[in-house]
């Protein structure tokens, strides 16, 4: 392909519609243990590289917070951004195949809350209106403390949303024809 930007930038903005769309039906559906508002952001890096990762993240939670109308959702771009990171590296590093993408999502389930939940914490108390409320008020309620009360469930739904979404995007890159991707190491 002669010159790869403007294809790399549709891309890219597709990624971050997938990623608010995907995120939206989740959301409005209450469907537990899962978000799938990263599933752009993690194509994006698997298909070009961390820092379009990154920039997918952070332009898909920035454009979130102002679509809804809550500025308080666009610091959560810190949990998008570093997991276009981890992915961008992850998959430039080594091939991008199952075990790799379940890997991948193993490392997200851990990061992600790790820098989610004190944000989560700090702006909302720890409750979001998600399906992690109920165990988080189980434990807090329980004599546990706010962030490990916080933390705990976040592991819990993303070790299912994270690794569903890395398998999701590797089963999608075999579809993806061999010219439009920048990353060698796909698997497929």
């Amino acid at each position: 392909m002669q010159n790869r930007k403007p294809f790399i930038m549709i891309m890219c903005a597709i990624a971050v519609a997938l990623n608010i769309v995907l995120g939206t039906v989740v959301q409005k559906l209450q469907i537990p243990l899962l978000f799938l508002d990263a599933v752009g952001t993690i194509f994006a890096a698997v298909l070009f590289g961390p820092w379009y990762g990154a920039a997918v993240g952070t332009i898909t939670n920035v454009l979130t917070g102002i679509i809804t109308g809550n500025p308080k959702d666009i610091p959560f771009f810190l949990v998008n951004a570093v997991a276009g990171l981890v992915v961008g590296y992850m998959a430039r590093k080594f091939k991008f195949t199952l075990v790799t993408s379940i890997i991948t999502g193993i490392i997200l389930s851990i990061v992600c809350p790790l820098i989610g939940t004190p944000i989560s914490v700090w702006l909302y108390g720890g409750l979001t209106g998600g399906g992690n409320d109920f165990l988080f008020l189980v434990l807090k309620n329980s004599g546990m403390q706010l962030l490990p009360a916080a933390f705990w469930p976040r592991i819990a739904s993303n070790i299912i949303d994270k690794i569903g979404s890395c398998i999701l995007v590797f089963a999608a890159m075999k579809y993806i024809p061999a010219q439009y991707k920048g990353n060698k190491n796909i698997a497929a």
